[in-house]
């Protein structure tokens, strides 16, 4: 049988930087019990069976277990694979391992690719931001994989104009979006667009976007199936191998191409963790059902390869040019102000959102001005070094970490410097690294402040804070917690993010006050 359609289905699998950053180490969390926080339930329901994925005959026997990440594309936020790689090698090892599988399957093209460093919404950071967080991203994933990732994952898909010239700059090959975030399209040789803002994309071709800057570089991008993927995200086709194949067999395909590419694109954690068991699906129709039908799984990097985009594409620039996401119709909005997502009964309010965000926005400014007036003095690029810092968070033992330390004072130093300068300038590296991890998005996606993700970027605020005052005496706390004074809370607990941040993140920091 003449295979005509191509089958990726890409798998996004992450989770949140969770360490106390004092300590580097998960505390409890009781909202994962029985485990002892969400990483490790996570990784038991989801992470752990996948790469384990167990067929059973009638009797529940099993008789076949697979790796899916044989089969997904699939990319790992680099803060859970490094907590994967120390706390559950065995796991880890079946990712890794996947990959290599995979690109022997895929013509040199193995299905992970990068991820955005510690899933910042990159439209609302800094151009600077932007680049560590891309070359972070890739430096890890290296580490890992062995290899050069020819895609990079945008948190919640999130997309405008400026992070695609950022991402051309860096010389990432492709990227992923929702066929909501098209704007319009053009074919070979024409000069009329053609308008795609009502999610009419055809999604079963790749399309090309150009520098505004230089017409001659450009980067690609997959645009998945929008309705397929809503099905398997939130409906019940996931629970039948059966049912799934027959919504695959439904898709509509262009009868005028001989070869139509398929792509679906979702949270990893949908598969054993957000819909129990289903991992035991994807398993199934892998291995039994796939063989037999007109689909031939393949990934993006080797979908590419062969069929290159003859389509051009702009993006929509959404409010302001701030870009859109898959998660949020308001563009950006739910990152940074009281759009309406995440809204409940209970927390019926997020203007907390806007005055945290510029909360942290006055405070990277600031620590921004210390690291450079401060590592200037030891480093020849401070934004250079920041962006080679990764060598070293990335170290996976102390004999590597030495090593990585000596070759990286080698290249960012201006001078040889003592060790006692060499800890300063690591210490205020880790201030920059908090105040890129204070960004994770988490920190506004759900309903109220007093989340544990939003206390969770306040802890690394503080920590950056922290950092800041025991290098140079300078106390950027005052005007900080004055500042979120203006974020009310929905809770009765507390009155705003002040209040908050005095009760349940102050007292966290070992009584070092500053």
């Amino acid at each position: 049988m003449k295979k005509k359609l191509f089958l990726c289905l890409h798998g996004h699998f992450y989770q949140p930087p969770r360490e106390n950053p004092w300590t580097n180490e998960i505390e409890p969390q009781p909202s994962a019990a029985p485990f002892h926080d969400w990483n490790e339930r996570i990784l038991q329901e989801c992470y752990k069976p996948n790469g384990e994925a167990v067929i059973v005959d009638i009797h529940d026997n099993v008789i076949k277990r697979i790796n899916n990440y044989e089969y997904f594309n699939f990319n790992f936020g680099p803060t859970l694979l490094h907590w994967i790689k120390n706390k559950h090698p065995g796991t880890y090892s079946k990712i890794t391992e996947a990959d290599k599988i995979s690109a022997n399957k895929n013509n040199g093209h193995g299905n992970a690719i990068a991820m955005i460093y510690n899933h910042v919404i990159m439209p609302l950071a800094n151009k600077r931001d932007k680049i560590t967080q891309i070359r972070w991203g890739l430096e890890d994933f290296r580490i890992h994989f062995g290899r050069e990732s020819e895609g990079i994952w945008l948190p919640e898909t999130a997309c405008n104009i400026e992070t695609l010239e950022t991402l051309i700059e860096e010389k990432i090959r492709y990227i992923i979006l929702d066929p909501s975030q098209a704007d319009s399209v053009r074919k070979p040789g024409s000069d009329k667009w053609e308008d795609v803002t009502s999610g009419n994309i055809d999604t079963g071709i790749p399309y090309r976007y150009f520098s505004l800057h230089d017409k001659k570089k450009y980067i690609d991008i997959i645009f998945y199936d929008g309705p397929l993927s809503k099905n398997i995200a939130f409906d019940d086709h996931i629970f039948s191998a059966e049912k799934l194949m027959k919504r695959l067999n439904e898709v509509k395909v262009s009868a005028e191409r001989s070869e139509n590419l398929v792509g679906v694109a979702v949270d990893g954690e949908t598969f054993g963790h957000h819909k129990k068991y289903t991992e035991r699906t994807l398993s199934y129709l892998f291995s039994e059902l796939i063989p037999f039908s007109e689909f031939e799984i393949i990934n993006f990097g080797n979908y590419l390869s062969s069929h290159k985009p003859d389509h051009e594409v702009r993006i929509r620039k959404g409010i302001n040019g701030e870009g859109t996401s898959w998660s949020c119709p308001h563009g950006v909005g739910r990152w940074k102000e009281n759009c309406g997502c995440g809204r409940t009964d209970e927390y019926p309010s997020q203007e907390w959102r806007t005055p945290l965000r510029d909360s942290l926005n006055n405070l990277r400014d600031e620590l921004a001005l210390i690291f450079e007036n401060t590592g200037s003095h030891f480093l020849n690029d401070v934004w250079e070094a920041r962006n080679g810092y990764i060598r070293l968070i990335a170290s996976s033992s102390d004999e590597m970490y030495e090593k990585n330390k000596t070759e990286f004072f080698e290249k960012y130093s201006v001078k040889k410097l003592t060790d006692p300068e060499k800890e300063m300038c690591i210490k205020l590296l880790e201030m920059q690294k908090y105040s890129m991890f204070m960004f994770t998005s988490c920190g506004w996606f759900f309903s109220d402040i007093s989340g544990i993700e939003t206390l969770q970027i306040l802890e690394y605020t503080a920590r950056a804070m922290e950092i800041a005052f025991e290098l140079t005496g300078i106390n950027t706390e005052p005007d900080f917690i004055n500042s979120i004074a203006a974020a009310k809370s929905n809770s009765e607990d507390y009155s705003n993010g002040r209040d908050l941040y005095l009760k349940k993140v102050k007292k966290k920091r070992s009584g070092n006050d500053f």
